[in-house]
């Protein structure tokens, strides 16, 4: 893994130097619009909405629209003068109890990996989380602007490890808009329900579970090469025929620079044994004996 960000936690007069990478990657099956006749890929252009005509990246600014549908144009110096932070420090507001937040607030997981000078630092402030059994809310600025994040301890085979989990702001958690009206629930049914949820009873293990959607669609996609169901297209070359036209090219280019200097190249010279010899001028006849002798 590759460290994203560099800092340091501060609890108290305590520092510990960390090093921050990300917890998780997508493996999402990811699809191509293509043409379906030739399987070319679909480009898209940067037109205006207003004369049609395409714009050029430096012509293209930040707008934000306002809920009359004007659009107010917003410039760089505008957006420097926002309030941003650089700030290399992951400050600890205050240590709450685990099963106060919401997972719904959670966003984004990250490890911290102490430097070699905060070892010791990180494990007393990794055993302190785990006995009081508590998280560490902080505040953090990444991609320059500063959020609201908490420090959690997860177990691994290999050691327990700090993760830093970014959290949504609590306007941005939307509340249902509609309400649900069951009826009444008979005692039966609810007897009945508990006895289910008995048998279904056990620990979670996310090994049990598998992607089958990417799975088959790997499947389908192995079984369509194999069976030749491939569109040819420019950018879809292997890289045994860019071997094959590399050693082509290389060789047409000494052709090339020895008919330059008026020497022959080795297929001419091997039509030169087949064909009976003819009169030509001294110093084609040298070069072509010259020629002989380096064949045999």
């Amino acid at each position: 893994m590759r460290a994203i960000w560099k800092g340091a936690v501060s609890f108290g007069l305590v520092s510990v130097p960390v090093k921050l990478y990300s917890a998780t990657e997508s493996h999402d099956v990811s699809f191509r619009q293509v043409h379906a006749k030739d399987g070319g890929r679909i480009k898209y252009q940067r037109v205006c909405s207003i004369d049609g005509e395409e714009v050029a990246y430096a012509d293209i600014a930040k707008g934000y629209e306002t809920e009359d549908g004007e659009m107010v144009i917003l410039s760089d110096d505008d957006m420097a003068e926002l309030p941003s932070t650089s700030s290399r420090e992951i400050a600890v507001e205050k240590f709450v109890p685990s099963d106060q937040i919401d997972p719904m607030l959670f966003e984004k997981s990250y490890y911290l990996e102490p430097e070699k000078s905060g070892a010791k630092p990180y494990a007393l402030l990794r055993q302190a989380l785990t006995d009081a059994d508590r998280m560490a809310v902080v505040t953090v600025a990444l991609r320059q602007r500063t959020t609201v994040a908490v420090l959690r301890v997860r177990s691994f085979a290999s050691g327990d490890v700090i993760v830093l989990q970014t959290m949504m702001w609590p306007d941005e958690v939307r509340v249902p808009d509609f309400k649900i009206e069951a009826g009444e629930v008979k005692d039966a049914e609810v007897k009945m329900a508990h006895m289910l949820v008995d048998t279904l009873s056990g620990d979670f293990d996310p090994d049990e579970f598998e992607d089958d959607y990417a799975g088959a669609v790997e499947a389908l996609v192995k079984a369509k090469v194999e069976g030749g169901e491939v569109k040819k297209t420019e950018t879809a070359v292997k890289s045994s025929g860019e071997v094959v036209d590399l050693l082509a090219a290389l060789q047409r280019s000494v052709q090339a620079a020895k008919s330059a200097r008026g020497e022959e190249s080795d297929d001419d010279a091997g039509e030169a044994d087949e064909k009976p010899a003819a009169k030509k001028p001294a110093k084609k006849a040298a070069a072509k004996k010259t020629a002989k002798k380096k064949a045999s």
